[in-house]
């Protein structure tokens, strides 16, 4: 990108802000169980993987594995995730919704797809794909770069 436009920039900044606060107050308001929007952003991510680990969870989040734990016994005093330490190296703990977390993401899940779908039938459906592949395809290049520009 050429001179990097400033007013570009301070679009998607305004928008960006605009969106996710009031996305978040949204979401916050209608959590079920009382989580936290982190503590759902963790439990989605140890239900989206196999095997997850704390270390997972703070290069997927971009926080301190000291903000992580804080979260994960959070959850666990809940009794909304299980510790279960590999059998070949005790060192690695991995992470795991229990059945009480999986009904509690779950009914969080719904209430978050109640809060965002209703603004998506204000698009038509190339909209909304073209809209998500493109912000997918940035939240990629800041994984992967970290947020420099290579």
């Amino acid at each position: 990108m050429k001179g990097e436009p400033q007013h570009w920039i301070d679009r998607y900044v305004d928008a960006y802000m605009g969106v996710t606060r009031q996305i978040n107050a949204q979401i916050r308001d209608n959590m079920a169980e009382g989580l936290t929007n982190d503590q759902f952003l963790i439990m989605r991510l140890i239900n989206s993987q196999e095997l997850c680990t704390s270390t997972f969870l703070a290069e997927a989040v971009a926080v301190g594995k000291s903000s992580i734990t804080a979260i994960i016994n959070r959850l666990a005093e809940a009794e909304f995730i299980d510790r279960t330490r590999d059998e070949n190296d005790r060192r690695q703990v991995y992470l795991s919704l229990t059945e009480k977390g999986r009904s509690t993401y779950h009914a969080a899940e719904k209430q978050v797809q109640e809060v965002i779908s209703p603004y998506f039938s204000h698009f038509e459906e190339q909209d909304i794909e073209k809209f998500i592949t493109m912000f997918e395809k940035l939240a990629l290049l800041m994984q992967e770069t970290g947020g420099r520009n290579n």
